[in-house]
């Protein structure tokens, strides 16, 4: 049997890193009796980080699926990770739920991630709650926590509780909506009166909470300034309605790990975040009829055409591959016939389950609004639109992000590469922001992720998951050469060795093009000098030799080459002697061609808090970037643009983290290729001629 669509509660959990995700998700599975005990992040024994590389660094990786049923609602909740390398899967998830709990340390307040993740629940137009975390810490903050909300994000916040302190510490909150104290005694939260000490405090509190509330409605703002109290219902009401509309946001504070005001929060979730369908009316669940390419819209109802998303995939190397979807309309049913309507091609529903962390919950049907899983779908990925066949509609697919570091990898044990090839294919279908390809220049396996942790990371997976080690090492970095001058040079080749012999002969003039001109070539013989049919073997033979390289070994670019005369022999001549005749040409003009090494720059863009600005500009210029140009983003952060050479940004994550104490981030694209330094040149030149040698 399906859940009422009205009685479900899908969020993500979002926060920068070590902000207390998992530890708040622990204690909400606790107290809707999901599980009969808190786990600890440290000991390794926490519900949703259960695979085996988030154990070891006590972080979140990956998302993970819970669910609990409290208050006769069903809430769906998502883990996410909050560290810069892993969170493009937080942007994924949040394409799939309704809303969302932003947690804040109330230590440090917001930071650069908690920026990203904003950014992306802004995309996806979320409803968020605020919960101020770790308040049993000294030197905690809750009100100053909130002030870095509301001045970064320019959004009114609302505070339904505050802490309540008792000998240096966290004795409970006090609920100013209800106007009761909430107290931690032998282990469990009981409900009380405010104490004495704190009731000046509370209702300082319940009168800003009731301000507040009044300046969102001209009537209730009307009725309030007449000196009428607003009604608890009028109050719980514009709680509500602010939420969902965005115009403040619901604040609470606790302690997960004390599980302190988890209660309240999750009273919170079922009151101020929207069910699938008060979310379908505010943000229309959208896509394309792909028959008519058409705009159309689903409704979260049992009875409208089957549509649903998948927005994560887990590879296993036994289990097979598990599909993470959100079903957007109608019923889905195991063994159901359904249309992919991203890939063209037809799929059978298998054993769908509720996944509680790794557990899994058979379930045989699963409803509008609801999350699941399904095991070993054949061919699809993150992404996907799967659909009723006789009424497909296609959502529109999660952009992610291009990868910001790459490097080059080889098996450790020989005869490996298909091993590894195999893995990671897996692996990419778990991990979108993967990118893998073997270099056509180099011939190296390049692996590109969101950050040298990422990497390492998925090197760990693949090692444990599919049995293969890797060496990974820093990728050569794509060079060309080029000519700045025009020189002529005549090709002669000439074999006499018994019998038939070889010739041929011919003139060519090379010349520069203008960068991005690529090559050009240029027949100009006039009476037969060289029969037309030995004509594309002197090309041929030109752009051999510009693959080879003309001082350095990295192929030539932006250049054209003339074949203006030559001579022949009527029996010695032959395509392969015109061949090395257009070989030897290029190679006799280069000396008077000014031959050149061009690098790759890449266009960079870096968001740092303001206060890291001189230095990050200072790393840019000390790397040969040319900055061009600083622009001021919400919150006091700034968006450096610069141009920089490829081979200085390498390793460019792990410096920024350094140089901004892991709050910068950044992006990078090509952008195009210019002429190396004198001293990097002969670098290069040297290098070559030292490999030479030792072949």
């Amino acid at each position: 049997m399906a859940i009422d669509v009205e009685k479900i509660r899908n969020i993500a959990v979002i926060a920068h890193g070590g902000a207390g995700k998992t530890s708040l998700v622990e204690a909400m599975l606790f107290d809707a009796n999901a599980t009969d005990r808190i786990g600890r992040v440290e000991d390794g024994n926490t519900v949703t980080d259960y695979e085996a590389e988030e154990i070891n660094r006590n972080i979140s990786i990956s998302s993970a699926l819970a669910f609990c049923d409290w208050n006769g609602h069903r809430l769906n909740i998502v883990d996410t990770p909050g560290y810069i390398n892993f969170i493009e899967d937080t942007k994924c998830c949040l394409s799939a739920v309704d809303g969302a709990v932003v947690l804040i340390s109330g230590l440090s307040g917001v930071k650069a991630e908690t920026g990203k993740v904003w950014k992306f629940a802004d995309q996806y137009q979320v409803p968020r709650i605020i919960f101020v975390n770790k308040m049993d810490k000294e030197n905690a903050d809750y009100l100053n926590a909130l002030d870095s909300v509301e001045k970064t994000y320019e959004i009114p916040t609302v505070p339904l509780n505050f802490p309540m302190m008792m000998n240096d510490s966290l004795a409970g909150v006090i609920d100013v909506v209800k106007m009761k104290a909430k107290v931690k005694k032998d282990g469990k939260v009981v409900e009380e009166d405010i104490p004495d000490a704190f009731k000046s405090d509370a209702e300082e509190y319940r009168k800003k909470l009731v301000e507040k509330i009044a300046e969102t409605d001209d009537d209730l703002l009307e009725k309030y300034l007449e000196g009428t109290d607003l009604t608890d219902n009028e109050i719980n009401t514009g709680i509500r309605e602010g939420s969902l509309n965005g115009t403040l946001i619901p604040a609470l504070c606790g302690s997960a790990t004390d599980n302190i005001g988890v209660l309240q929060l999750m009273e919170t979730i079922n009151e101020c975040l929207p069910s699938p369908v008060v979310r379908a009316a505010k943000v229309p669940i959208k896509g394309k009829d792909t028959k008519s390419g058409e705009e159309i819209t689903r409704n979260p109802e049992a009875g409208a055409p089957l549509s649903l998303k998948v927005f994560k995939t887990i590879a296993d190397p036994f289990a097979g591959k598990l599909t993470l979807f959100r079903v957007y309309s109608g019923v889905l049913k195991s063994d159901t016939n359904i249309f992919n309507a991203t890939r063209d091609s037809k799929e059978k529903m298998g054993n769908m389950f509720y996944l509680l962390g790794k557990k899994q919950v058979p379930v045989k049907e699963v409803g509008p609004g609801e999350i699941a899983a399904v095991a070993k779908l054949k061919e699809v990925l993150t992404g996907d639109t799967l659909t009723d066949p006789g009424n497909p509609i296609l959502f529109d697919p999660v952009k992610f992000t291009d990868p910001m570091i790459s490097y080059a990898m080889e098996p450790k044990s020989r005869g490996d590469e298909e091993k590894v090839a195999t893995g990671l294919h897996r692996l990419l279908e778990e991990d979108p922001t993967l990118k893998f390809h073997r270099d056509p220049e180099s011939a190296e396996m390049i692996l590109g992720g969101m950050g040298q942790m990422h990497l390492e990371v998925i090197l760990e997976k693949l090692k444990r998951k599919f049995g293969v080690e890797v060496i990974m090492k820093t990728p050569k970095i794509p060079y060309r050469e080029t000519i700045r001058a025009t020189a002529n040079a005549q090709g002669k080749y000439k074999k006499q060795s018994g019998g038939r012999g070889q010739f041929g002969d011919c003139w060519v003039k090379i010349e520069p093009l203008q960068r991005g001109g690529g090559f050009e070539f240029e027949n100009q013989i006039v009476g037969g000098a060289i029969p037309r049919q030995y004509i594309p073997a002197v090309e041929k033979g030109i752009i051999e030799k510009m693959k080879e390289g003309l001082i350095a070994g990295f192929p030539v670019v932006d250049m054209k080459a003339t074949l203006y005369d030559g001579s022949y022999h009527n029996v010695d001549s032959s395509e392969m002697a015109f061949k090395i005749a257009g070989s030897m040409a290029l190679k006799k003009a280069t000396p008077n061609a000014k031959a050149v090494i061009l690098e790759p720059i890449v266009k960079v863009e870096v968001d740092t808090p303001e206060e890291f600005l001189g230095n990050v500009i200072g790393d840019l210029n000390s790397k040969r970037g040319k900055v061009q140009g600083v622009d001021s983003l919400p919150g006091g952060a700034q968006k450096i643009a610069a141009q920089v050479p490829m081979a200085e940004m390498l390793t460019y994550a792990n410096q920024l983290n350094a140089l901004t104490s892991g709050q910068g981030m950044y992006t990078m694209e090509a952008s195009h290729y210019e002429e190396v330094p004198a001293h990097i040149k002969q670098k290069l030149v040297e290098e070559k001629e030292a490999t030479k040698k030792e072949e």
